[in-house]
């Protein structure tokens, strides 16, 4: 190439759009886009060195967008860089309007994406302004409050940009993120969440090895640690394993995974929830915080290869675990899971092969040969999941994943994939009953088309299979069935694409070095020319079943069905790619039957018709000139021939036959353009006789055929599809197609056949217009002028045939003139069009149709409009004509959309992920080609907005408040479009709109209202002109739409209206977002502007701006930010001024106030006015206004809340010690200063000023911030106790009203109505009101709330404690920053309120106390609130009031106390201490609560590495505790029963009775702690097992006591857990121990605890012989158990442990279950009469009957197939059919299962 030259120096375009060069003008498009690139960087360096963001900046950003998506991303590597930074630099501008922020960083998203075209040496982005943009917008702290409106998009749009800069930060980044995030990482606190999200995000993974030390080392040891040690998934769990995923992807072969892959496995397969064992109670949280299935996937395919082949291990012992559950039979809502894995799994490995094999080496480090994967590592991963993957064809969700994993795993191993699929095909293409069966199978086979037919070194035997495939699916064309004739086509249609369709059995005489498949491949290929009459004669009969029934012929129904316009699609998009792929002698035979069909028969023009003509279509566009000769004459005579006669010309009803023929010849006319032109005087005379029939049927199939006509001679499109350029028509000698068979295209040689026109057809097209459009426009014209009366249908006709020509010639037609409106918009910078070549050179000396059509359109309308308006099909038609006019260039936007969608559909199905590369089929790059052509056409967005324009969008406005309701809708529609083309147009078009709303207009009828509202509305995906994202639009409109509610027009009666102006408020609101005040450019993106201007290749033509003209910019940008703080200010006043109007409508004053509240700003306090406005709404009569009032006067309060200072301090000088070495978490020397420590409060004055207070929680658990800061001391802060002179004015607004004692009445009377009854709770935007104003006023306004406290504390009702809950709160949290003497009157005052209040607590009040406590402890520091917890500590269970108020007192006190999480560890163990002894509670409620409350007091106790041991309460000191208590029940061997008294008896009862009830106690513990706390403290837990087993229940049955049914639950949760390996032995003794129980439910629980144990923790269990040894020989020795049930159960738990793989069926475990088998039985001894039974088995019965059980648990553990070891089981086993029970009866259960297997898989066998 000899670009080579220039690319080395950095001047050749990064990476172009390939397909540009293909286009018939693609040599003009290098010039074209050099053109554009330099205009974008000129304009654009312009915009911002003159400060201009909007419109300038964006006009032409987006412009650089449209480039990028036309051509790629072709620019030189300094340009690419530069265009970086710059939008580095506009996106992280900190005032930047949010709707700004997203379109610049999409863009930037975008010119990141490709990363492999910059390294980093090229290019370095800062990491910390993403940062502080991601905490400012996503953990924004206003938001909540109504301050700031972000749009839903703005999370994932945030997160794309992270992760398209990630590879780009700077080498310190790592080390600088883990000094800002660490001390986050406190497990207990939210901000864990937080700062793993960061982690995830942020960290960089890509750096290259000898980095690695900067990179993840530092921080992969610390969090892996972290991952293995937390035991009960919290919710950050999941974006560690994002993140460990991540890293193992970009740095295969550098880490070390052996050591974590049985954890790594374990936790995939827990998390993947699948059900084990019976009726098993889940953890909600493992449902909702599970992996995401595609992290999870990518981990393990990042892990596999490399030499310990380990994880290939656990891969293959993870499918066989799961095997058993894709069978079809199973259903749950697992099942996505598992179907995601299956689809997901060998993508990704395709993807790491195609990494490894195929692709270009980059600046990424590459997988050292080492690890990368081998053939052997590929075959065995096929190996181990093809099994599920062939299960999971028939599955309930359908077999698309199914379908998409056989896709790729064919790409690696054709010949391990295909046969067993094809051996599942071939039965399903027989049967007739199954037609699920078939769909599946085929959608599969589809998949795997591409691998079959190719062959290749792996499957030389492939493409035999594909004719008999062919032949078989014929029948699937079934008119009857019609997913399965749809699934049909698709089949035959890939067949066929992918093979040339050509009999090559006459090669075998000429060659003899063919090999043996190819042999039998030609002599296959005789059957092609048999397939393809076969199909038509389907075809054929298809459509015969599908004419219209005669019912329906009566109806006037135009439309086909849905259903049988697709199959029309199916049939002929088929039948055209077949056509296509013929060879010549077997296209001219069906040909001649096609036509045959065609002209034998005569059929109606609706259904059958259609379908016919586009068989017919197809023939002649793959040949035309063949096929011309037979059609265009046939039908031109017949027409001909019955329009002799001009009476038809008048007839109402046309005779079937012309129909019939004038549809053919229309469609058949739909080819190459220059095979036309013969035929031209044919078919102009055709068009004579036809085009005016009276008819309508008739004159519009003759206007389609004009139109079609029009299209073919003047449009460029490619003329054929072939999958071989260059056709097959070569002599067999020369070439030999077997070659080509599944070959994809070569992009270098497409050889596309294009249709340009030529200027014979152009000349042709335009005598057409001449002849046909002329004179309907004169018509037209004279009708206007009243020269020519017109009958209505003449006018629709002759719109008719104007708007088919227009759609014809739309491309050869010019774009209309037009002077530009210029002043919509203020620009310093110039905002022209960009001009495309489409490869149309319009000819401007003839008329442009274009503009004539217009001006009589336009005309006509307002003629219809003034005299006949009843007239609405004219009126459809000119709607179409004016947005045609408008919009049209050749194609159309939404067939355009749809055809890219199906291209990717198609693409996705056929392509080759391994090597990529565009490895597609030719017929699909050629569409893709002809797609970019479109996409040129269609690319005259930002179109100048010219007066022309104007005049159509007026007319449009116009229609679309019309009388008639379906031409409003039409013509609405065609404005909404209208208005997205033009640049600004809305501007213009918004008062025109508004002035249909004026209050003061008496002539605007109800429809031209709602008309207007629509307008305002607009629909789905266009412009909403309610909502604008601009000031000078907002200012018009939000006004307008509330004074509206005073217009004559206006009527609340109508339920349309009122519905309109809901969806207008509720849009509005949904889609406003803040609009921004501040348009300041910061210097930096000045200067990349200017380096942007004098970049070279292309260099920029303009000169460089004068300081004046920089100056002007910067003055035109200030008084830019005033005008929209006047704008804002203006909008503001002018709704308060239509609120406040007297007699608006109350639904219209509501929409108001919403507006208003949608205005606030964290930016701008809210105007005083306003200010005022809404503290009086909080005592509106309306609870709607009253709601919004108290969001927005909370905002207000944050508005004026004044800054408080802060200070750094060194916390090592503040506890006085060091820094320790390395990160220990947990309770330090340096972080005790912040322990709660109840010897030194800060109870005086003088302790309270000199302690520090650190309110954040999380500060100093993990490690200290780097830069500590806490607040200054009060003489620094703002003043307190302030008087109303020295408020400001918006501040007295407040204050007066809050000073006022009738308006807190009345307040605090609306406060505590309730709303809805039951479902209120205590609310968080109220509570905020209060924290506000005792935030920002201190305690100015308690003596006025005093009195309303006390009565409300004392009122028992829901709402009135609901009420002073809240306020309490924001007291409690207002008071932060009070003086030491103010807050100690406040809890003076709070003190015996809270008393009287928890002494008064209700069943629907302790939530809201609850709520109001631990909101008031919330990032607060415990020694500031010691009143509080002092009190809560007082007496929490005195039993005055009964035990519920006791429970209600731990609740609250539990949540205060969980907020303060490892900072109060005195009081926790005060709290233990004061509950131990009373632990046994008799009541329930109080034991739930004491149990819930111990979760919470051991919760700090964790296992977690690096951390020390805490200073809070221990489990293993309580348990030990515990378990001296509970000895007496550990020692009897009777089962427990609950036999306590409920009521406490009198007298002491004996220390059994005491343990019981503390049993209950402690079980209520552990089933609270298994979901909440972070570790599972198992080695004490394992001491209480063998006691749970003795209790827990064997049967299931609810009438169970509370005892019994804890334990049972407590095991289940128990069971699920997840272990570390060194606990496994510990639990496995335990369980051994049990076994040798004397009670029998004992010995039957600890097999159901084993099952879901094990399946839990399987790999972690497999990992180690000796526990999966010990399990095994439990199992079989619980078999030989003396009780029945004991027996079977461990039968059941045998063949479980078989199913999962954990166990093998091995010769040892047969031989000793045939010996027991082998027992003797005593001999039946004859008894007498009188004697009773025999009851107690023999030794001898059991063992034999255990050897039985062994075998049927073999036998029950492979249920869907039939291993080699099994008849010989089912032999064995058949022998027992007459022992004495119980063994008979476990012969019965097993056998018939077995026996119906074993019939059906020797049916498929023997059926082969």
């Amino acid at each position: 190439m000899a670009a080579g030259g220039e690319e080395r120096r950095g001047a050749g375009p990064q990476k172009e759009v390939a397909y540009n060069r293909l286009l018939p003008y693609g040599a003009r498009l290098e010039a074209e886009a050099a053109c554009l690139l330099s205009c974008i960087k000129d304009n654009l360096g312009r915009a911002l060195q003159l400060r201009e963001l909007w419109p300038g900046g964006l006009f032409w950003t987006r412009k650089l967008a449209t480039y990028i998506r036309l051509y790629g991303r072709k620019f030189s590597k300094e340009d690419h860089v530069l265009f970086i930074k710059l939008l580095y630099e506009l996106v992280t501008i900190q005032k930047l309007e949010i709707s700004m922020m997203q379109g610049f960083a999409r863009l930037l998203i975008n010119l990141l994406k490709k990363k492999e075209l910059l390294s980093k040496d090229d290019l370095e982005l800062p990491w910390r302004p993403l940062y502080e943009m991601l905490e400012r917008i996503l953990y924004s702290k206003t938001e909540h409050l109504g301050l700031n409106w972000f749009p839903n998009s703005v999370e994932s749009v945030l997160k794309t940009l992270v992760k398209s800069c990630r590879p780009y930060f700077p080498e310190s980044a790592t080390t600088e993120m883990l000094d800002e995030w660490r001390p986050l990482m406190c497990p207990f606190d939210v901000t864990m969440q937080k700062a793993i999200t960061y982690f995830e995000l942020f960290l960089p993974t890509t750096l290259p090895p000898e980095l690695h030390h900067k990179g993840f080392r530092l921080w992969f040891d610390e969090f892996i640690g972290l991952w293995v040690s937390v035991q009960n998934l919290p919710q950050w769990e999941g974006h560690l394993v994002n993140l460990f995923a991540r890293l193992a992807t970009d740095n295969i072969g550098y880490i070390d995974w052996d050591p974590y892959v049985p954890k790594i496995f374990t936790r995939i397969l827990r998390s993947l929830n699948l059900p084990v064992g019976s009726n098993q109670v889940v953890v909600p949280r493992y449902l909702t915080n599970a992996y995401d299935i595609g992290h999870a996937v990518m981990w393990i395919t990042a892990m596999m290869g490399g030499p310990s082949k380990i994880v290939q291990k656990h891969l293959s012992g993870l499918f066989s675990s799961i095997a058993s559950f894709y069978h079809p039979s199973n259903n749950g809502r697992w099942l996505n899971k598992l179907m995601k894995l299956l689809q997901r799994l060998p993508s990704s490995v395709v993807r790491r092969l195609h990494r490894e094999r195929y692709k270009k080496m980059t600046w990424l480090t590459p997988v050292p040969d080492s690890h990368k994967l081998t053939d052997q590592d590929v075959t065995d991963f096929v190996e181990c999941i093809i099994q599920p993957v062939l299960l999971a064809m028939f599955s309930k969700t359908g077999s698309l994943e199914a379908a998409q994993a056989l896709q790729n795993l064919a790409l690696m191993r054709p010949e391990l994939v295909i046969p067993p699929v094809l051996e599942k095909t071939y039965p399903a293409l027989e049967t007739l009953t199954e037609p699920h069966q078939l769909t599946a199978t085929l959608s599969c086979v589809i998949g795997v088309a591409r691998s079959l037919v190719s062959g290749g070194k792996w499957f030389p035997e492939g493409p035999t299979h594909m004719l008999p495939l062919l032949m078989r699916a014929l029948p699937g064309v079934d008119p009857n069935d019609f997913s399965k004739c749809m699934i049909t086509f698709q089949f035959i249609a890939t067949f066929s694409t992918l093979v040339p369709l050509i009999d090559c059995s006459s090669v075998l005489q000429e060659r003899d070095d063919l090999s043996e498949v190819d042999r039998e491949l030609c002599s296959a290929t005789a059957e092609f020319e048999d397939f393809v009459l076969q199909f038509m004669d389907r075809c054929f009969g298809l459509i015969e079943s599908s004419t219209l029934e005669q019912t329906r012929e009566e109806t006037e129904t135009e439309k086909m069905t849905h259903l049988e316009s697709l199959v029309e699609l199916g049939l002929s998009s088929t039948f055209s790619t077949i056509l296509t792929q013929c060879s010549k002698d077997i296209f001219k035979v069906a040909l001649e039957k096609v036509f045959n069909f065609a002209v034998s028969n005569i059929f109606e023009t609706r259904v059958a018709g259609r379908m016919v003509a586009d068989m017919c279509r197809a023939a002649v566009k793959c040949r035309p000139e063949e096929s011309l000769k037979l059609f265009v004459p046939h039908c031109c005579s017949v027409i001909t021939h019955l329009t002799i006669n001009d009476d038809v010309l008048h007839e109402e009803e046309l005779d079937k036959e012309l129909l019939w023929n004038l549809q053919l010849l229309s469609e058949i006319t739909r080819v190459d353009g220059k095979k036309l032109l013969p035929y031209r005087e044919q078919l102009v005379k055709i068009l004579q006789q036809t085009l005016h029939l009276t008819c309508k049927q008739g004159y519009i199939l003759s206007c389609n055929l004009l139109h079609h006509l029009l299209r073919s001679t003047t449009l460029i499109y490619p003329t054929e599809y072939c999958s071989v350029p260059g056709g097959f028509d070569k002599p067999l000698s020369e070439y030999f197609p077997i070659k080509d068979w599944g070959k994809p295209g070569d992009l270098w040689n497409l050889d596309i056949q294009w249709h340009v026109p030529s200027s014979e057809e152009i000349n042709f097209a335009f005598y057409l217009l001449d002849t046909f459009l002329q004179p309907e426009l004169t018509k037209l014209e004279h009708h206007t002028e009243g020269k020519l009366e017109m009958s209505r249908d003449d006018v629709q006709q002759c719109l008719s045939i104007v708007h088919n020509c227009l759609i014809g010639s739309g491309n050869v037609l010019p774009p209309l003139k037009g002077e530009r409106i210029a002043h919509l918009l203020p620009s310093l910078v110039s905002l022209e069009e960009t001009k495309l070549y489409t490869g149309v050179d319009y000819d401007l000396s003839r008329e442009n149709y274009r503009e004539t059509i217009a001006r009589i359109t336009r005309k006509l309308l307002h003629y219809i409009l003034d005299n006949s308006e009843d007239d609405t099909k004219s009126l459809f038609l000119i709607i179409k004509i004016i947005s045609d006019v408008l919009q049209f260039q050749g194609s159309h936007k939404h067939e355009f959309d749809s055809r890219w969608k199906s291209f990717n559909l198609v693409k996705k199905s056929m392509e080759n992920r391994l090597q990529g590369k565009k490895q597609h089929i030719r017929a699909l790059l050629i569409d893709r080609v002809m797609l970019q052509h479109e996409l040129r056409t269609l690319t005259i967005e930002g179109c100048e907005y010219k007066n022309t324009h104007q005049g159509m969008i007026r007319d449009l406005l116009c229609l679309s408040t019309s009388s008639y309701g379906q031409v409003r809708n039409k013509a609405q529609q065609a404005f909404f479009t209208a208005l997205g083309t033009y640049n600004f147009s809305c501007r213009d078009i918004i008062p025109l709109v508004l002035e249909f709303l004026r209050p003061d207009r008496q002539d605007v009828t109800q429809q031209q209202f709602k008309g207007a509202l629509y307008c305002l509305l607009g629909n789905h995906s266009g412009v909403c002109l309610a909502n604008l994202h601009d000031w000078d639009c907002i200012v018009q409109t939000w006004p307008a739409i509330v004074s509206s509610g005073l217009s004559k027009a206006m009527s609340l009666e109508k339920p349309s209206i009122v519905r309109l102006f809901d969806d207008l408020a509720e849009k509005i609101h949904r889609q406003y977002e803040t609009i921004g005040l501040d348009f300041t450019v910061p210097k930096k993106c000045t200067e990349i502007a200017v380096l942007l201007q004098k970049s070279e290749h292309p260099s920029t033509n303009l000169t460089m701006l004068t300081s004046e003209e920089i100056q002007l910019g910067i003055q035109r940008q200030k008084e830019k930010n005033a005008e929209a703080l006047q704008n804002y200010e203006n909008l503001v006043n002018m709704l308060l001024d239509s609120v406040e109007k007297r007699n608006l409508p109350w639904k219209f004053e509501h929409i108001g106030i919403g507006f208003l509240s949608l205005l606030l700003r964290d930016d701008r306090v809210l105007p005083v006015r306003a200010i005022r406005f809404f503290v009086q709404c909080l005592t509106h009569d309306a609870i709607v206004v009253r709601k919004m009032a108290i969001s927005a006067v909370a905002g207000i309060l944050k508005q004026l809340k004044r800054v408080h200072k802060t200070v750094s301090i060194c916390p090592y000088e503040v506890s006085g010690n060091l820094k320790p070495p390395s990160i220990q978490a947990g309770d330090r020397l340096d972080n005790q200063w912040l322990h709660y420590d109840g010897q030194n409060l800060p109870k005086t004055k003088q302790a309270w000023e000199s302690c520090c207070f650190v309110e954040k929680t999380h500060w100093g658990y993990y490690t200290w911030p780097q830069n500590m800061l806490v607040y200054a001391a009060a003489d620094q802060q703002p003043k307190l106790g302030r008087g109303r002179e020295e408020l400001l004015e918006a501040e007295q607004a407040i204050y007066d009203h809050f000073s006022d004692p009738k308006f807190v009445e009345q307040l605090i009377k609306f406060l505590s109505l309730e709303d809805r009854k039951g479902k209120d709770k205590f609310n968080p935007r109220r509570f905020c009101l209060f924290k506000g104003l005792f935030r920002n006023f201190d305690d100015a306004f308690l003596l006025v709330l005093k009195p309303h406290l006390e009565r409300l504390v004392a009122d028992c009702h829901e709402s009135t404690q609901r009420c002073v809950a809240e306020i309490i709160a924001g007291l409690i949290r207002g008071s932060k920053h009070w003086t030491f003497e103010k807050v100690e009157k406040l809890w003076m005052l709070l003190c015996p309120l809270l008393r009287t209040a928890l002494s008064n607590i209700t069943v629907e009040t302790y939530n809201d106390w609850g709520t109001c406590i631990a909101t008031s402890c919330e990032s607060r520091d415990p020694r500031k609130l010691h009143f509080l917890f002092e009190l809560l500590l007082e007496s929490p269970l005195s039993g005055e009031g009964g035990s519920f108020v006791d429970a209600c007192r731990l609740y609250v006190l539990q949540g205060g106390l969980a907020q303060q999480e490892w900072r109060v560890p005195e009081l926790l163990h005060r709290l233990l201490k004061y509950l131990e002894p009373k632990l046994t509670q008799v009541y329930k409620n109080v034991r739930e609560r004491i149990g819930s409350v111990l979760t919470y007091i051991f919760m700090i106790d964790v296992s977690l590495p690096n951390t020390a041991p805490t200073k809070s309460p221990r489990i293993h000191e309580f348990t030990t505790r515990i378990l001296e208590k509970l000895k007496p029940l550990m020692e009897v061997d009777e089962e427990i029963q609950n036999h306590v008294m409920e009521e406490n008896g009198v007298g002491e009862q004996d220390e059994r009775t005491q343990g019981i009830k503390l049993l209950k106690t402690i079980l209520k513990w552990l089933m609270a702690s298994a979901g909440r706390s972070f570790s599972t403290a198992v080695t004490e837990q394992l001491q209480l097992l063998p006691l749970f087993f003795k209790i827990a229940p064997v049967e299931n049955d609810n009438s169970y006591d509370e005892l019994k049914r804890d334990a049972k639950m407590c095991l289940s949760l128990m069971s699920q857990g997840l272990l570390y390996p060194q606990q496994v032995p510990l639990v496995l003794q335990v369980l051994k121990q049990t076994a040798k129980s004397n009670s029998w439910h004992a010995r039957y629980t600890v097999l159901t605890y084993l099952q879901t144990m094990v399946f839990y923790n399987l790999f972690i269990f497999l990992n180690n012989e000796e526990a999966v040894s010990d399990i095994r020989w439990l199992v079989i020795k619980l078999l030989e158990d003396e009780q029945l049930e004991v027996r079977e159960m461990a039968a059941t738990t045998l063949s479980g442990l078989l199913q999962c793989n954990f166990l093998t069926m091995d010769g040892p475990m047969q031989t000793h279950f045939e010996q027991l088998c082998k027992m003797r039985l005593p001999k039946k001894r004859k008894r007498d009469p009188g004697t009773v039974a025999d009851t107690i088995p023999s030794g001898d019965l059991v063992k034999r009957h255990a050897g039985v059980l062994g075998l049927s648990a073999c036998i029950l553990s492979s249920p869907y197939d039939v291993p080699t070891w099994m008849p010989q089981l089912l032999m064995d086993l058949s022998a027992h059919l007459n022992d004495p029970q119980p063994i008979e009866m476990t012969v019965k259960k097993t056998l018939p299962l077995s026996i119906t297997l074993l019939l059906c898989i020797n049916k498929v066998s023997f059926g082969k």
